[in-house]
């Protein structure tokens, strides 16, 4: 079983944070892992993950699916941004 680091950032608190995790976790698991450990206290489902500036398909779609390699950066972000004005 391969383990991949990954960076985390979650938007909603400037938190970086790192996980290892084995190439078969779900995308969804990442981004519920980050959020806890972020302390963010609103739905998994209210935020969404990037990586490379384009959404990561959630399901059952795993960390080596997506094409995440190790130490990629990704960014934990609401899925209901509020406009700048």
């Amino acid at each position: 079983m391969t383990a991949i680091p990954l960076r985390v950032m979650v938007l909603d608190t400037w938190d970086e944070i790192r996980l290892t995790v084995p190439a078969e976790t779900s995308v969804t698991e990442v981004k519920t892992r980050a959020l806890d450990a972020a302390r963010v206290r609103q739905p998994a489902d209210d935020y969404l993950m990037k990586f490379r500036g384009a959404e990561v398909p959630e399901g059952v779609t795993t960390v080596s699916g997506a094409g995440l390699v190790p130490n990629a950066a990704v960014i934990v972000l609401s899925r209901h941004r509020n406009p700048a004005k």
